[in-house]
């Protein structure tokens, strides 16, 4: 496992040990909390020739790649390096890409075309390179490369202030935000169903050369989610949600980003909008995602026994102050 400390890695590696699978861990920092069954080594997967040394001598059956540096970006060399660094006797090499690896657009089918190699969004462009140079080497070589693709991956343990920013607002009465329209369309993955496919992909025959669409069969508007969100946290919670239709043109005049620090809707949930269709899936990897609402209240629970913060509301405190004063547009 490449990576395996956060969350879908973390997940997946509780399944593995639960499985009695012999399960190995690489990532840069020594060191874990995953139980004494789970072995390490320590390399960044950002530099081949360390990753070289970090497995020399040793011989893995399958290899979970999910591991991407936000910060300095991993790119399709470092990826084919990794994946050539292990070798010709592997069973499977399953590689998690992204629904951004099609860089927009509706109901996507696995054989639509990915980015372009010189599209601007870094983490689209490296997610589609690595594809295509995994599937390359499969092609040339007998590579056992599977690719998963999920889009936004929800759950409990999830890093990212996602679902969690909206049961924080929830819990303070505090209104969300909501901007445009509300028609924008999302799709999510459960983190378990991500699981289950990795999985599936490592047993199944049929999945080896494959890129595969990991996703709830629907996608929601950015509406219905915040319908589904308070609905997840209880009767008595939702009771106080409150909702301000606001124009991205006003909040991005303030200083409003997907990404922050100024967030208004969630850390990077307020994208244009990718969708896919996940039959192949269904059919090869006989993938059954979760239903919406039932996530959403397993991750609910998880929410409430974690650790509750302490929210900067002052940004959003400015935005409704423009509402109060009749800026909040269309």
């Amino acid at each position: 496992m490449i990576g395996g400390t956060l969350f879908i890695g973390r997940n997946l590696v509780s399944r593995l040990v639960k499985e009695r699978h012999d399960v190995t861990i690489l990532h840069r920092k020594p060191g874990h909390d995953l139980g004494p069954k789970v072995r390490e080594l320590v390399a960044d997967r950002n530099d081949p020739a360390a990753l070289t040394k970090a497995i020399a001598g040793r011989e893995f059956d399958v290899v979970f790649d999910n591991v991407y540096d936000f910060e300095r970006g991993t790119s399709s060399a470092q990826v084919e390096a990794t994946a050539r660094a292990f070798g010709d006797k592997l069973h499977r090499y399953v590689f998690i890409s992204s629904v951004a690896a099609y860089g927009g657009g509706l109901n996507h089918y696995e054989g639509d075309g990915l980015v372009t190699d010189d599209n601007p969004d870094l983490y689209a462009r490296n997610k589609a390179m690595s594809e295509r140079v995994l599937f390359r080497l499969h092609q040339r070589y007998g590579f056992p490369a599977v690719t998963l693709r999920p889009p936004f991956v929800y759950g409990p343990g999830n890093p990212y202030y996602r679902e969690q920013f909206f049961w924080d607002r929830l819990r303070d009465k505090k209104p969300w935000i909501l901007p445009g329209d509300g028609r924008r369309l999302m799709q999510f993955a459960y983190v378990h169903d991500v699981v289950a496919a990795c999985l599936a992909a490592m047993e199944e025959p049929g999945a080896v050369g494959h890129a595969f669409n990991i996703a709830n069969a629907r996608s929601t508007t950015q509406a219905d989610l915040l319908a589904a969100l308070a609905a997840a946290a209880g009767p008595a919670a939702a009771k106080h949600a409150q909702i301000t239709r606001m124009s991205r043109e006003l909040i991005y005049r303030m200083g409003g980003h997907p990404m922050g620090p100024k967030l208004y809707f969630g850390l990077y949930y307020d994208l244009p909008p990718i969708t896919m269709l996940i039959a192949k899936a269904q059919r090869i990897l006989k993938f059954k995602p979760t239903d919406f609402a039932l996530g959403l209240k397993e991750s609910h629970k998880w929410w409430k026994a974690a650790p509750q913060s302490a929210p900067d509301y002052s940004f959003e405190e400015q935005l409704l102050e423009r509402v109060k004063m009749g800026e909040a547009g269309t």
